[in-house]
């Protein structure tokens, strides 16, 4: 069962609404736990694990300090003292090095571009439902991991856009070559055209091999889901962050010069087909940002995530910065339940 994933709790009376002269909620900074002196963080772990799934159950994350983690070495153990079993990536956009089953560096991806806001591998059928995160260094300015609420997410969304995404879901298209984005071997760990098709086969994606022997494919997902212990409704998905118009607009523009409007590494479209103009991305960021909450990074600290109440984004930074991505518990996402928006609200 996809609840023994979670703690068991009472589900949460629905976020009362407000009107269009009240101010929207302050999103609320999840807790912060202090923990210094501790020895052993992989016994620490174990002895706190139930009280820590309860906090990041009713909070949708948690970040713990004072654990001295210094390698991924440390969060390995603490992973698989937190949580019943890792998660392997797959279907990757960037790149990452692999420290450990279910432990990765983090992605790829320029300091000074942000990591906008999503739900990890929300376009796979198989998500993690936990992630960990944890500072190894800390960077000079910024680089920090932001979370914002699903629910709260969903419930600032123009009430006609959300509920066409709930009625249709969302396509994401890919392109895989060797000169932009994740290859075929860091996204399906083979290059192996009879493995990879096996794969979209088995996960319900739709795929063409282009005549230069590059790889697209086409897959539909549920853009809101109902969370499986409180049943509360979150906007799950990458329909922005993949989207084209979430790129700087000078890289946007080399893209789809050097490889066509269809040759982009990624890109988001309504369930029907139909593609996104750029100021429903922009409504979908401003939701993020309107929701997003954030705690700069010391060494050392461990951030727990539930993947399906909480979405993460990374921000720009200065200076080295070493964050450790731990993924475990994997669910089935395409199991969980769709939601109708306004049956929901």
């Amino acid at each position: 069962m996809l609840s023994g994933l979670f703690r068991k709790h009472t589900a949460p009376a629905a976020p009362a609404t407000h009107t269009v002269a009240d101010p929207p909620p302050t999103p609320r900074t999840p807790p912060l736990i202090e923990a210094p002196g501790v020895s052993d963080a992989p016994a620490w772990a174990a002895e706190q694990r139930e009280a820590l799934r309860d906090v990041v159950t009713d909070h949708g994350a948690v970040t713990i300090r004072g654990l001295g983690l210094r390698t991924p070495a440390d969060v390995e153990s603490v992973l698989r003292a937190l949580t019943d079993r890792p998660a392997t990536e797959r279907e990757a956009f960037a790149a990452r090095e692999l420290h450990a089953e279910g432990v990765y560096s983090s992605s790829a991806w320029p300091p000074n571009q942000p990591m906008c806001m999503h739900h990890e591998l929300s376009y796979a059928t198989q998500c993690p439902a936990v992630m960990l995160f944890a500072c190894l260094q800390p960077p000079d300015e910024g680089g920090a991991t932001a979370v914002a609420d699903a629910t709260a997410v969903l419930r600032a969304l123009p009430a006609e856009l959300a509920d066409r995404f709930a009625r249709e879901g969302w396509l994401l298209t890919r392109s895989y070559n060797d000169e932009i984005g994740a290859t075929l071997t860091q996204s399906f760990g083979t290059e192996d055209r009879d493995a990879v098709e096996a794969y979209c086969r088995a996960h319900a994606i739709d795929w063409s091999w282009q005549p230069d022997g590059s790889l697209r494919t086409r897959q539909h997902r549920n853009a809101v889901v109902r969370h499986p212990v409180s049943g509360l409704p979150c906007w799950f998905n990458q329909i922005a962050f993949l989207n084209e118009w979430t790129m700087a607009p000078e890289v946007r523009e080399f893209l789809v010069e050097e490889y066509g409007p269809d040759g982009l590494p990624f890109n988001t479209r309504y369930g029907n087909g139909d593609p996104l103009s750029q100021d429903v991305v922009e409504q979908i960021n401003q939701a993020y940002q309107a929701h997003t909450v954030r705690r700069p990074w010391q060494a050392g600290d461990l951030m727990i995530v539930d993947n399906i109440r909480t979405a993460h984004s990374r921000e720009a930074y200065e200076g080295p910065r070493e964050v450790v991505v731990a993924m475990a518990d994997p669910v089935r996402a395409d199991h969980l339940a769709p939601v109708n928006r306004r049956a929901a609200a």
